[in-house]
């Protein structure tokens, strides 16, 4: 019998992902196993975007390679191109997340489900790879989101997450595009009418069935007025926004390429909190970015002080290849990144 497990590490699109390939394996006949010492196939979905994730998925590749040569490995998640080709010769193939986002999941969670509606991103902050490993954007038709909703709620799903690099620029049609001729194929591109994340989160909401909507992440240079209307007008939609600051100091965030200030940050947060006033907002934060000055760091603490964030998942920089980043010289030493980390971390999440 072929059988299979899974060990998934990074965010919860590659948990997502993960569902996704149980779904991809079992239309290839595939079984779960109850570990990976008794699978005869592992997939380990990784990721590259801290250097930690990938030194455990070096590790994980490692073991069970040498443990049993018999064993087929798989390797798929957002990968580096860098990294694919050191462990090219370890794996037997390697998968890329676009060649299993159509498939019908295994779901892990009976009450709650994850929903990719966009793979991707564009925004090319100078730290993330995730633009080299899952690639450009690609939004998933509106037809198939909400079909895949209104399943899940007839079969007793109470919370609906939905989930993309950045939701805010989810862009689609209501339906697939034709397989006919070019001329077909273009035509009725013209006619089909483009929704954006607002309107998707309006027809989501006015699917029937006791439920919350969930999503994440946004990026704060693109939450339209329309989005916190969307927000506060949709009873589904959990009063949670989830809105990465990543540093308090506006040369940090050019550096960063985030495309914002600090007042644009500040003035976006008062804008939700006055329309939606129960709103609970959590935040990402990066400590010892390359050449953040101590006064920066504590430009960053004076922020998070204001803003008064309701939870923030504060990070140590990790330096990348192949971003922009890791073209600058990583002059903030270990002890000094764990030291603001620990600042910045009890001060965020003291009352969480």
């Amino acid at each position: 019998m072929k059988t299979y497990y899974i060990i998934t590490f990074g965010c919860q699109a590659n948990l997502a992902d993960s569902e996704r390939i149980a779904g991809k394996l079992k239309a290839k006949g595939y079984k779960p196993a109850e570990s990976a010492e008794k699978a005869n196939l592992i997939v380990i979905n990784g990721c590259s975007v801290r250097q930690s994730a990938i030194d455990r998925l070096y590790a994980k590749i490692n073991k069970y390679k040498s443990a049993n040569g018999k064993k087929k490995i798989i390797m798929a998640g957002c990968i580096l191109e860098s990294d694919k080709k050191k462990l090219k010769n370890k794996v037997n193939e390697i998968w890329h997340p676009d060649e299993y986002f159509d498939f019908t999941p295994i779901r892990s969670n009976p009450n709650s489900a994850q929903i990719p509606i966009m793979t991707g991103c564009e925004n090319f902050c100078s730290y993330c790879a995730v633009p080299q490993t899952r690639g450009r954007e690609r939004s998933r038709s509106a037809k198939d989101i909400i079909n895949e909703v209104k399943n899940l709620t007839k079969n007793g799903y109470k919370e609906i997450w939905l989930l993309g690099q950045n939701v805010n620029s989810y862009n689609a049609s209501l339906k697939k595009h034709c397989k006919n001729s070019l001329a077909e194929a273009t035509a009725e591109a013209r006619s089909i009418k483009k929704i954006n994340f607002a309107a998707l989160l309006k027809k989501i909401n006015n699917i029937r069935g006791d439920f919350k909507i969930y999503f994440m992440s946004s990026h704060p240079k693109d939450l339209s007025n329309e989005m916190i209307e969307a927000i506060a007008d949709s009873e589904k939609v959990v009063k949670e926004i989830h809105l990465p600051i990543q540093s308090g100091d506006n040369e940090i965030l050019k550096k960063m390429n985030r495309n914002y200030t600090v007042e644009h940050y500040k003035k976006l947060v008062k804008k939700i909190r006055k329309k939606i006033p129960d709103i609970a907002i959590s935040t990402d934060i990066i400590v010892g970015f390359p050449s953040e000055t101590k006064k920066q760091f504590q430009n960053t603490v004076k922020l998070a002080k204001e803003i008064k964030f309701d939870k923030a998942y504060v990070s140590k920089y990790s330096p990348r290849s192949g971003t922009v980043a890791f073209k600058i010289k990583d002059n903030i030493t270990v002890e000094e990144k764990k030291r603001r980390w620990k600042i910045l971390n009890e001060i965020v999440n003291s009352s969480s």
